[in-house]
């Protein structure tokens, strides 16, 4: 059996499993689900420094935070050094266990403003930026980045270490590079050779689909926490999971129709207590295909569900097709089936 403690700061946690911070999918109510359901950090969505400092309405929801998601981080972004730092003060006051800094975001909005994974051509502005927030706040500063910016400029190994230099207290490497995007398979084999290189702690990110992906994340050599993303989108239970594998050494129990039901209607009752009006319903729509992955006939009802746009309709719809796969005899997923595809941006 693995034992690995992560510490950040004063937070300490065993074998740690981690909520990657993912554009528009990580808002609070699904923070607060991943961490009922067993994740040890959670991430918020990305924020832009500049919009922050600037009071944006929609920025300023994104660092909400709930009591029952403690500890959690607020991840930012920029280029900035100055307004990296005072947006990094706002998240502190906005009640941040840790202030975490996107170096690894692909998309081209992000990059082309000289941010993300942008950065990746220009260490020791990371390390400047690193520093300023360092210097601004009290709470634990971490980063998040890729390998480098193509296959020809992996340079994780001198990012790690200015990094640590510039007051980080942990890194989460994303192993791919910039120019993957998503696509191709992370490189897991870089992390030992990165931890080699710092003190600090080192946390691995790319490909986590299933409790096994975490135990055998979690068991490569420097790697001392795990950080999971799309594959917990409609899927809180991984977490769980993943915990009951690698602390317990037992077989996971995966949910059952009732365990996905019951936390899919949990979820949107949250999600319509924080958004406070009709686009949560509409935001939600994404979750429905991991809720019900793998059961039997979930397709079409899925695409009933789509279509609804009150609450109660959504339940009495979920309510009766429990009722169906209780008298089919049906309430077990599919082993492994595939994962849904969400519209998400990961760093």
């Amino acid at each position: 059996m693995i034992e690995k403690i992560l510490k950040i700061g004063n937070i300490s946690v065993k074998n740690g499993i981690l909520l990657a911070p993912m554009e528009g999918i990580t808002d609070l109510p699904f923070r607060v689900m991943c961490r009922k359901y067993g994740s040890d950090i959670v991430y918020s969505e990305f924020i832009a420094s500049e919009a922050l400092i600037r009071d944006v309405r929609k920025s300023k929801d994104k660092i909400r935070i709930s009591d029952s998601e403690h500890p959690v981080a607020i991840q930012i972004f920029g280029s900035n050094p100055a307004a990296m730092a005072e947006s990094a003060r706002i998240a502190e006051e906005a009640g941040a266990d840790i202030l975490d800094i996107n170096y690894g975001c692909w998309v081209k909005k992000v990059v082309n403003n000289n941010a993300g994974a942008a950065l990746l051509k220009d260490p020791q502005l990371m390390f400047e930026i690193t520093k300023a927030c360092v210097e601004a706040v009290k709470i634990p500063v971490t980063v998040k980045t890729r390998l480098g910016w193509d296959k020809n400029s992996i340079i994780i190994n001198e990012v790690a270490k200015m990094q640590e230099q510039a007051g980080a207290q942990a890194i989460t490497v994303h192993c791919r590079t910039r120019d993957m995007g998503m696509s191709g398979k992370a490189d897991w084999s870089y992390i030992p050779e990165i931890k080699k290189g710092i003190n600090i702690p080192l946390i691995l990110n790319g490909d986590i689909q299933t409790p096994e992906d975490s135990l055998n994340a979690l068991s490569t050599e420097g790697a001392d926490a795990v950080m999971i993303g799309r594959s917990c989108v409609g899927n809180p239970f991984i977490f769980k999971n993943s915990h009951q594998l690698i602390d317990l050494g037992i077989e996971p129990k995966l949910p059952d129709a009732k365990e996905r039901i019951i936390a899919c209607k949990e979820h949107l009752s949250l999600s319509i207590d924080y958004r406070q009006d009709t686009r949560a319903i509409l935001e939600f729509r994404k979750h429905y295909s991991g809720y019900l992955r793998g059961l039997f006939n979930a397709s079409p009802i899925r695409q009933k569900l789509v279509a609804l746009e009150t609450k109660e309709e959504i339940f009495d719809m979920l309510d009766k097709y429990y009722e169906f796969l209780v008298l089919e005899d049906r309430l077990m997923p599919q082993n492994n089936p595939e994962i849904p595809k969400v519209t998400c941006r990961k760093s």
